[in-house]
This record gives structure tokens, sequence and C-alpha cells, in this order.
């Protein structure tokens, strides 16, 4: 017999290659990996970026929010010093003489109220600036380009219903004195005529955001040019009811004043949103 034949030793099976990573396989796979995560709800890495873009908004909410404080405190502060002198025009432009307080504070207090009302005034830009830059990065291009026009529209017709109340103030208080009994007295108390005249000027400055309020609804496509125009009579009239109403007085020149600008802010209004395909 001859002899058997050594019995050859078994070969491990080759062991596979790794793929050597290559800058550009490195690039390929974060990228297809970060497709992924976006794509998969249950993903961890979205859900940290959205909690970090809250945390974001938040603190720059919070910047503007002390900020615009910060600033209506110091416009308020150096408001009380010329708050007594803003009184004294008041009383003078209304006709009224004189008025009291009941209170040993009153005075003082009365005051800090109109104080805290023109420092709200004088710290608008500062206010509006602060929301425009929390607002503005969320906006497009084509927003952008009509919010800033918008602000500074809402200021001006605000602005104009104001100086309208402070010259209508003598009107209403002598409408309403001629509907007092004979044998009564109208004695001013200074709380009462300051918030009287607080909300007149509140009132005016609403009212005459007539136009922005009709642009924002066309512009929003509740309202149109075409729907302005059929109903221009309706408008008409009620435009004129409420002249009459805001300057009130014997002579009919008064509520004409007030009529005309009204509507043709109207017309304005509706000649706008034409030009602008709406």
């Amino acid at each position: 017999m001859s002899p058997r034949a050594p019995a050859r030793p078994t070969r491990a099976p080759p062991r596979a290659r790794r793929p050597r990573l290559t800058p550009r396989r490195t690039e390929a796979v974060v990228a297809l990996l970060s497709r992924v995560l976006q794509r998969s709800p249950r993903s961890k890495v979205p859900v940290e970026e959205d909690r970090m873009s809250v945390i974001e908004h938040l603190e720059a909410l919070r910047r503007a929010l002390i900020v615009s404080l910060a600033a209506w405190a110091l416009a308020t502060f150096a408001a009380f010093f010329v708050s007594s002198h803003v009184i004294t025009y008041l009383i003078t432009r209304a006709g009224i003489g004189h008025a009291i307080y009941l209170q040993p504070a009153g005075g003082v207090l009365n005051q800090l109220k109109v104080a805290i009302y023109i420092g709200v005034v004088i710290a608008a830009p500062i206010v509006i600036q602060q929301a425009w830059w929390f607002v503005s990065p969320g906006l497009h291009q084509h927003e952008r380009r009509f919010i800033l026009p918008l602000v500074v529209a809402t200021v001006f017709f605000f602005a104009l219903g104001v100086a309208v109340a402070v010259y209508a103030l003598p009107l209403y208080l002598n409408v309403l004195n001629r509907f007092s009994p004979p044998d009564v007295t109208y004695l001013p108390d200074l709380s009462q005529f300051i918030s009287f005249v607080l909300l007149m000027v509140i009132g005016f400055g609403i009212v005459f955001e007539l136009p922005v309020v009709l642009f924002v609804l066309g512009m929003l496509r509740i309202t149109s040019s075409r729907w302005l125009h059929k109903r221009r009579p309706y408008f008409f009239l009620g435009l004129g009811l409420l002249a009459n109403f805001l300057t009130p007085g014997a002579d009919p020149l008064t509520p004409l004043i007030m009529f005309i600008p009204l509507y043709l802010f109207y017309e304005g209004t509706a000649l706008l949103l034409k030009l602008l395909g709406r």
C-alpha cells in the first residue's frame, strides 16, 4: 500500500476587505444619513434642532421685551416732568378753566397716568423696531416689502386721529354740557377728565385706522377694490354719520372737515387695492 498523502490544511475563508473611507465617500455617507434622518419622524436630530430653534426664538423674544420695557420706563420717567404742562394744555384746550382732585395724592397720580401714556407714544418707535427685528427673519421678501410701509401708515393714521381728537375736545364738552339741566354746574374732576380725554384720543386713533384695516383685508382677499366700489353709497352714508358723531357741533362745517379726510382715505385705499390687482 502506498502511503496516504498528507491532508492539506484547510484555509480560512478570506476576510472581506473593508472599503477605505475616502473624503468623498465620507461626504456621501453623511449626506445620505442627513437625508434619512430628516425624513424620519422618529429621528432625534430634528427634534434637538427644533428645540434649539424654540430656545433661540424665546431668547430673542425675551431680549425684545426687555428692550421695549426699558425704553417705555425711561420715556415714562422723562415724561413725568412735563406731564403737568400737558395737563394744563388739555384743561386750557377744553375751555373748562380749572379742575379739582379729591384725593391727597390725586395730582401726582394723574401726572403719572399722563406720563405713562406719553411714555408709550415716545417709546413706540423702539417697540416697533424690536418687533420688526423679531418678526422679520421669518418673513419672505414680498412680505417684508408690505410690512414696513404698513407700520408707518398705522402710526401716521393713529397720530392723525389723536390730533383730530384734541381739536374736537372743546366741541364734545360743549355739546355734553348743553344736555345738562340749567340748575346743574359742571365741576371738572381731574381724574375723570383725563380718563375721558384718553378714551377719546384712543377712540379717534382707532377710527382713523380704517384705511389700514381695509388695505389689510384687501391683501388677505377678504375684500377687494370691486367690493369697496359696489358699497360706496353705504360707506358714504356711514362715514357721514361717523363724522357727525366724532365732531358734534351746531354748524355743518365742522363735521365736513372730518368727513372729507375719511372719505378720501376710503377712496385712496380702494384705488391702491385696484392698482395692486386686489
